[in-house]
């Protein structure tokens, strides 16, 4: 039976040290690829807005996520506040982005995530996530610790957008469980244009290979629910703009065709993208029939497609059938 990495890390009296070392981070921020340099731990603030304490906009047993993550339940997800991106197109722009303070309500200590991590496994979730945690790692990792404690043993998802620091993924390494990183762009014009973000592409190759290195192919339990490993998700934008064909053979080069893919059509333009012509319409079936031509032809067959039809009017992964 596998035992997630947190818990090997307890026992040994390690994980302690290892939160230490992670806070530590907050002092000169480096968390992700902009590396601010801001004393979090001072009160300072960088690009996201992120302090020094946690804040979580909302948690839920999220029924929508791959199949293997959900183990037919539900994946306990909580959602952190703010993100150190700033996509026109994200779904979710009143919680990564919100306008002014904090919301009311969104402050949380690491006791009270390590309480709802705890409801999460008691509840019957096979799993427990952190939606766009980078900003907020040392903080989530300590409510983790504190769960851990007290009896949580959920194998726990780091859901990014791909653009983590090389020195927060190497504290991570041992800690978390499952890495569900996005690729959202191979040209990194576009990760200017669409996200405010210098160096995405490469950034996202260097902190998925770290993953990978960390976690390998995903690993499933007696269930067939996932307890280790590594799973990429692909948004399919309009017009070639993700550069899904060119993503797709960077993973199959550097770390084969066996690992998981979830191939997302659910574009439609959120937030302000109807403001940038090229994003201002759903996706095309056709062009995502293209991006599945790339993947089959690149021989991978772990992993997820969704219906280009019916999904990009789902405000959630709408995941319908495995390769």
């Amino acid at each position: 039976m596998y035992q997630p990495g947190y818990l090997n890390l307890l026992e040994k009296g390690e994980l302690t040290a290892r939160i230490r070392d992670l806070n530590r981070l907050l002092e000169e921020c480096r968390l992700c690829g902009r590396r601010c340099g801001v004393n979090r731990l001072a009160g300072e603030r960088g690009y996201c807005g992120a302090g020094k304490h946690l804040e979580a906009a909302s948690s839920c047993l999220h029924r929508g996520e791959e199949p293997v993550l959900t183990g037919g339940f539900g994946t306990g997800n909580i959602f952190i506040g703010r993100c150190n991106m700033k996509c026109v197109f994200c779904q979710n722009h009143s919680i990564s982005q919100p306008d002014g303070s904090t919301p009311s309500g969104w402050r949380r200590s690491a006791a009270d995530i390590a309480e709802i991590l705890l409801q999460f496994q008691k509840q019957g979730c096979p799993t427990a996530g952190f939606v766009s945690p980078t900003h907020y790692a040392p903080q989530i990792f300590e409510a983790v610790s504190i769960a851990a404690e007290r009896g949580f043993s959920l194998p726990v998802i780091y859901n990014t957008n791909g653009y983590d620091s090389m020195e927060l993924l190497s504290m991570l390494d041992g800690i978390v469980d499952i890495y569900l990183p996005d690729f959202k762009y191979w040209n990194s014009a576009y990760g200017n244009i669409y996200s405010d973000v210098p160096d995405y592409p490469e950034t996202a190759r260097q902190s998925i290979k770290e993953m990978y290195r960390q976690v390998g192919t995903l690993l499933t339990d007696s269930s067939g629910t996932a307890a280790r490993g590594l799973i990429i998700r692909l948004l399919v934008l309009p017009g070639g703009t993700s550069g899904t064909g060119e993503v797709l053979r960077f993973i199959a080069d550097e770390l084969g065709n066996d690992v998981f893919i979830s191939l997302m059509s659910q574009y439609y333009p959120a937030h302000n993208a109807l403001n940038y012509p090229a994003l201002a319409r759903k996706l095309r079936p056709e062009e995502y029939a293209e991006a599945v031509r790339i993947l089959e032809e690149l021989g991978f067959e772990n992993g997820w497609v969704q219906d280009p039809v019916t999904s990009p009017d789902s405000y959630r992964p709408g995941i319908d059938f495995r390769l």
